[in-house]
């Protein structure tokens, strides 16, 4: 937290790990996306989108929810799900309980393009993080990213 004084500068170890994971940061995108879009036509966001859709009851999900589920703003959202709808992968309505919340719903062909997207998607993601670490290692990222994760956004349990 920035204050009055003298900034705490990083010791050699912490600049080292962050510049690791700033790297990690701005490369695995890039490469999750660049699968996504080259196999599917999708990009990460909009698999995310169709994956949260996919997993909920009715295959619908509120739109504020699926921003939380996609790590997006729900302006985000929204332009994404106009582009799904307008390509036939999703659907919008408002909700029955309460016509102010819009709930989107995946549709047949959507999962449909989900669902061959999905092998992909996986073989990529167990390719560039899951096989280069080992068991230990990825209990120990799952730990680490929570923890990083709750300082980041403290109402979002992981």
């Amino acid at each position: 937290m920035a204050g009055s004084g003298e900034p705490r500068w990083l010791e050699k170890d912490e600049l080292a790990a962050w510049m690791s994971l700033a790297a990690l940061t701005f490369k695995l995108p890039g490469v999750l996306d660049y699968q996504l879009q080259r196999d599917s036509g999708l990009t990460h966001f909009e698999y995310l989108v169709l994956a949260g859709l996919s997993e909920s009851p009715g295959r619908s999900r509120r739109m504020s929810d699926l921003a939380g589920f996609a790590n997006g703003s729900l302006s985000r959202l929204s332009h994404v799900v106009k582009r799904l709808e307008q390509r036939g992968f999703v659907e919008r309505r408002p909700a029955e309980d309460d016509g102010r919340i819009t709930v989107a719903t995946i549709t047949d062909s959507g999962y449909e393009i989900l669902v061959a997207a999905a092998p992909g998607h996986v073989a990529t993601v167990r390719e560039y993080v899951v096989d280069a670490l080992t068991p230990e290692q990825i209990a120990q990222l799952k730990v680490i990213a929570d923890q990083i994760l709750a300082k980041i956004d403290p109402d979002k349990s992981c």
